[in-house]
């Protein structure tokens, strides 16, 4: 057999295990809500040998269609053809920053049968292209709600996710460091080389790469979001060592700690003008079944422990986890607000300063990014969680919906969010490739 004939019989392959995934697990029995707030529903966890596999195939948005914005708003592209955009980050002035990023490689993360069909069904989602490994700024000169200028800020980075400008130092989170670069205002391009601040956890499995980071409110420390290594500690907790975690950094002297641990793979994080405390969204562990485990919303307590792996939604044990370790489990806090099994939470805002409708003056815009393990799909959305008194009070609003057709193909899918200058929402879309701004006006209607 020539090298096409077994190229081609090994893409038949893959194909064929990935049908079979696909096909496997059944449908949910309860609705999302059940999995939502902060006393969700949490049924008996289901095992199966094959877990649920059913991913939205990423297509990208036909011309003329667009996502849908709550009744009364608009939504328009702010920015299009990005290459792949995850992350966004508002400047002082209004200019955006993006983050065009993917996973760097990840050689030991895809082996055997499975990591091998997950690799493929991911790259199905959208997720399988080369990293652009930069940061582009995005300049809107005229407001007219359009950016204009594009410029290339920051390239030769190593997957870039989060970004934090305290002073004149913007700091950058590249999958394996967190970098610090020069920047006065105004600037669209920085040629300075980054100074190293500190090494985060990465390597050849680096299960959860992306890193965000924010800036603490007086400017003198920096949080980090480290994911895990695995979905439940099944490569073992050597290689968990700093992860599943938020780190906080002293600016001023470079050290750094642990701030809290158990969270499986926290991303987006905000600061919530009430209480002052930092809040986080999570995503939880998978293969419990198409109702477990709700992904959530959560204030951080310095030196609290969330659960991961040994247990989710507070001390409920996952038993796949061994050796168990009870003495941790019995102080494992429950997070604050569930937000439905799946979803895939990453971008995190706090709703100071919009200008959207009351509705949305007070609580978190949140980016599902979506589900792959239930059936049928939850997230793909971008959602609304009310506050009331610093707490989440009330189920969440939808923001910006439609990302994915009737027949379950994904158009586009939500990751990071920011409010603009103006008040308006951004939302990065990575599949297409797309930062969509949601307005209090309605978009006007096209003329032909």
């Amino acid at each position: 057999m020539g090298s096409k004939q077994v190229r081609c019989a090994g893409n038949a392959l893959m194909a064929a295990v990935v049908l079979a995934m696909s096909a496997c697990g059944d449908m949910a029995t309860l609705p999302l809500t059940a999995g939502t707030g902060p006393s969700p529903t949490l049924p008996a966890p289901q095992h199966a040998l094959i877990p649920t596999v059913h991913i939205a195939p990423a297509k990208g948005w036909p011309n003329g269609v667009t996502p849908q914005a709550a009744p009364g708003m608009g939504v328009d592209a702010f920015a299009r053809d990005l290459d792949h955009p995850r992350w966004l980050y508002v400047l002082p002035n209004g200019d955006v920053l993006v983050a065009e990023t993917n996973a760097p490689a990840k050689p030991d993360d895809a082996k055997g049968l499975i990591g091998w069909a997950m690799k493929l069904v991911m790259k199905r989602a959208g997720a399988g292209v080369p990293s652009a490994n930069r940061i582009t700024l995005l300049r809107d000169t005229n407001g007219d709600g359009v950016a204009d200028l594009r410029s290339v800020l920051l390239d030769g980075l190593h997957s870039p996710f989060g970004m934090a400008l305290v002073g004149h130092d913007l700091y950058v989170a590249n999958t394996d460091a967190v970098l610090r670069f020069p920047y006065k205002d105004g600037d669209t391009r920085i040629t300075a080389d980054g100074t190293h601040v500190l090494s985060l956890p990465a390597g050849p499995i680096n299960h959860h790469w992306t890193k965000n980071i924010i800036a603490s409110q007086d400017g003198k420390k920096l949080f980090v979001t480290v994911g895990s290594n695995s979905n439940v500690a099944e490569r073992g907790m050597a290689v968990e060592a700093g992860r599943a975690a938020i780190w906080q950094v002293d600016l001023q002297n470079g050290g750094h700690r642990i701030f809290a641990t158990g969270l499986r793979n926290p991303n987006g994080m905000a600061w919530e003008p009430h209480s002052g405390a930092l809040w986080t969204v999570v995503n939880e562990r998978d293969e419990l079944g198409n109702d477990l485990v709700p992904d959530y919303l959560t204030s951080v307590q310095d030196g609290a422990f969330y659960g991961w792996p040994y247990s989710y939604f507070g001390q409920h044990v996952d038993t796949r986890v061994t050796p168990p370790q009870p003495a941790l489990v019995a102080r494992a806090i429950a997070p604050d607000y569930a937000l439905g099994s799946h979803t895939a939470p990453l971008g995190l805002a706090f709703s100071a300063g919009t200008t959207l409708s009351a509705a949305f003056a007070n609580g978190m815009f949140i980016g599902q990014h979506g589900s792959w393990n239930r059936r049928p799909h939850s997230g793909y959305k971008v959602i609304f969680v009310p506050f009331k008194d610093g707490r989440p009070a009330g189920l969440p609003v939808d923001v910006l919906s439609g990302f994915l057709s009737e027949d379950g193909d994904a158009y586009g899918r939500p990751v990071g969010v920011a409010l603009n200058n103006q008040g308006a929402l951004l939302v990065a879309d990575d599949v297409g490739n797309v930062i969509w701004r949601v307005s209090a006006q309605p978009a006007p209607t096209p003329t032909h």
